[in-house]
């Protein structure tokens, strides 16, 4: 679908490593999974937590452009779901594949409170 998907952890290269190789659900992975065990990336992203050294579980689509079209951060203990990120993905896909084709989409206003469903008849 042209997305590039990276994965970042306040882990070590090393656990990466290790987790790859010793969970089933990860035997297969074959996107970068890049190591952040300064901080640094996750400081820039906001999930970074001072008082572990660890980072919470963010979950970013961003565009081409550089541009943060969709966040989500969850506690460490929780994870995320693959099919609503895909939801996400694909409503990012369509809006941008809209706005070049000129077509109509929602512009927030207090005009829209009630009419949002009008708005696509």
């Amino acid at each position: 679908m042209g997305a590039e998907v990276i994965t970042v952890s306040t882990d070590t290269k090393f656990v990466h490593l290790a987790w790859q190789r010793e969970e089933k659900m990860l035997e297969k992975v074959k996107y970068p999974m890049g190591a952040d065990p300064t901080g640094k990336v996750s400081q820039m992203f906001g999930v970074y937590d001072g008082n572990t050294g660890l980072a919470l579980r963010g979950t970013f689509i961003i565009s081409p452009e550089g541009k943060i079209l969709n966040s989500e951060v969850n506690f460490y203990n929780m994870g995320r779901n693959i099919d609503e990120l895909m939801r996400k993905f694909k409503a990012n896909l369509h809006l941008a594949k809209r706005k070049e084709e000129g077509d109509k989409t929602l512009k927030p206003s207090a005009k829209m409170v009630g009419r949002v469903y009008d708005a696509f008849k």
